[in-house]
Formats: C-alpha cells, structure tokens, sequence
C-alpha cells in the first residue's frame, strides 16, 4: 500500500466513525476540508473503499433517503451506497490513531493525523507533534547550511525565494512550540483546561475533528452514483 492510499484510508476511515456516508458526501468533506485531498477523484476513492469494504472494516447498504429510493426508477441510475464503519474499522482507527512513527510526522500524513486530533489521546498527540517539530529542526538545519554554501551563487530572487521557505518552516516551528506547551499544560486550542476525555475544541466545529472547509461552501459537486 502506497503511503498517499494510507493516508486516504486513514481518513476515510475518520469520517466515517463520525456517520455513515456515500462516496458524493465523503469526498466533498475530503476535498473542502483536507488540501492534501483536494485533487483527488472518484478513481482514487472507490477503489479504497472496495478494499475497506474487503477487508471488513466497512459495509454497503443502500441508500435510506427519499432521494435514493427515487433514484433508479426516476433516472435509471442505481441508488448511492451508504458506507458504515464496522466494529473492526472503528477498531483499526483507533489502532491507526495511536500510532506515532516517521509517517506521522510527514507532510501529508502529519495534516491528516492533526485533522483528528478532537478523537486522539494527549499522549499520542504529544509525541506527533514532538516528532514533527524534529522533523522540522532537521529540515530547517539543512536548509540554512545549503543557504550558507550557495548565497553567493544565488541570484536575488532564488535566494528570496529560499528565505521564503525558511520561514515557513520557522514559523510552522513556532506554532509546534505552541501547540506543545498547551497540550503540556493540559490546555484545548481555547486555552481552557480540559480532561483526557474531553474532545479537542479546534477549528473544526462541526466537521467531526477536521478543520472547516476552505473551498467556497456554494461550489457544488457533480452528482454522484456507485461505480
């Protein structure tokens, strides 16, 4: 399994824990809410969810709105398929939740493991995001020496461009120093105390641990029918 098909399983598998979902509804919540997620297509989708399914940790059922039980007799298309979480998904996410190696702190991986922090425990999410500022420091060590033994060479506007990438590691550095010392003080991103058990408070609302959609809310996407 490659690591992007991983990480697409991975949050399949998120959204679904939250509720039952068609293919249309799991991939405008993938597209609007996850950037890593926003090129994708139905071609990458339904294969992951055949092989979730296979491997048990999802179920078809047919559609139960209205809406879907007109569909094939008003369009001749098949009515949507709803996916469900079954207990051994739910307990292969928890399992996928907890955790913490290299992958976790890769750039793709690390925003869809952030994405479902509100469901992770304080000791995991300390150890991703300590794993990630490392990650970063490593980065940011060897930019500023490939910088130190080039800048002569460079042009202005590459030796801009690469200040610019320097500084967005530092200040994703930043935000991780944070983003620790909160989760350090048993603090949510409100900067209230909160309990183990209690739900993260980020920008997710009610999106079911993922940030808010940042595409425009009145974009629509092409109805959606099984395979």
């Amino acid at each position: 399994m490659s690591r992007r098909s991983g990480i697409l399983e991975f949050a399949v598998l998120g959204l679904l824990r939250e509720s039952p979902m068609h293919g249309y509804e799991l991939r405008k919540r993938l597209n609007t809410s996850l950037g890593v997620f926003r090129a994708f297509s139905y071609g990458t989708l339904y294969p992951c969810l055949k092989t979730l399914v296979a491997n048990g940790w999802l179920i078809e059922e047919p559609g139960s709105t209205p809406e879907d039980a007109l569909a094939a007799p008003l369009t001749g298309r098949r009515a949507k398929i709803v996916y469900r979480l079954t207990a051994e998904g739910k307990e292969h996410f928890e399992e996928l939740l907890s955790q913490t190696g290299p992958d976790a702190y890769e750039d793709e991986h690390f925003a869809a493991r952030f994405a479902f922090f509100g469901q992770t425990s304080r000791d995991v999410r300390m150890r991703v995001l300590e794993g990630r500022r490392s990650r970063l420091e490593e980065r940011l060590e060897k930019m500023r020496a490939s910088l130190a033994r080039t800048r002569e060479r460079l042009d202005d506007y590459t030796l801009e461009l690469q200040r610019h990438g320097m500084e967005s590691v530092e200040r994703e550095v930043r935000w991780l120093n944070e983003l620790i010392e909160s989760e350090r003080a048993g603090r949510d991103l409100t900067g209230s105390a909160s309990g183990e058990s209690a739900q993260q408070n980020t920008t997710s609302g009610s999106t079911g641990g993922l940030p808010r959609p940042g595409g425009d809310p009145g974009t629509d996407l092409p109805d959606e029918t099984t395979p």
